[in-house]
């Protein structure tokens, strides 16, 4: 038997390393890693998903009064720009993915920079739209209406500040030069729960602002 306490074997056409003494641990190949990172960031997709969905079907059963369905008085111009926002920050943050995995590091850095600005625009978009809610609609039509405007939007917000967290995570580390086009996991990630979060909005977006009648003030 050999004396060295490291030997080399094959595993899955990669070759890593164990311990000769029991109990030594066999390390996990990069690509198998990957994979577990992936099914892990799925299943966390997944179960946000169950909630999105829930607070849709929340929108749908509480937004009916004695007229019908009815929607909160919001400014349609607003609605339309900042998702618009959104979405364009979907598309450099999809555009840095694609630069990386070329090791295009400016395009890269640029594209995740712009992300992370119109993501803080959006941010700002709802900040604003809730102070027009609450200074030209009020409490006069009742807390329901309210409540479930501030709630979605509000929840929604808390998810795309997290996402903004990730994206300058992302952007630190690129102009670190910590990712390649062999290993950048974190943008990876980064950017499926960025494109989730928009996907997201969108539904939401629909649902506050397009559909309905708008509700009438109580007397």
């Amino acid at each position: 038997m050999s004396t060295t306490a490291l030997e080399p074997i094959a595993h899955h056409g990669s070759v890593v390393e164990h311990e000769e003494h029991h109990g030594g641990l066999i390390p996990i190949a990069p690509e198998r890693q990957l994979q577990f990172n992936r099914l892990g960031m799925w299943l966390f997709i997944i179960s946000e998903t169950f909630l999105f969905a829930g607070i849709l079907i929340m929108r749908i059963v509480l937004g009916r009064d004695t007229e019908g369905f009815v929607r909160p008085e919001l400014s349609q111009g607003l609605g339309l720009l900042i998702t618009s926002i959104l979405l364009a920050s979907s598309f450099f943050v999809n555009r840095g993915e694609v630069a990386i995995k070329h090791n295009d590091r400016f395009n890269f850095n640029l594209s995740i920079f712009l992300a992370l600005v119109l993501g803080l625009v959006f941010v700002v978009g709802v900040a604003y739209e809730w102070n027009e809610v609450h200074k030209d609609f009020g409490p006069a039509t009742g807390p329901v209406i309210n409540g479930m405007f501030y709630f979605m939007t509000g929840i929604h917000a808390l998810h795309v500040i997290t996402g903004i967290i990730f994206l300058l995570v992302v952007f630190l580390n690129g102009i670190r030069g910590k990712y390649s086009a062999k290993s950048h996991w974190g943008v990876e990630s980064a950017a499926l729960y960025w494109h989730f979060v928009d996907v997201v909005w969108v539904f939401f977006y629909v649902a506050l602002y397009l559909i309905g009648t708008v509700a009438e003030p109580m007397k």
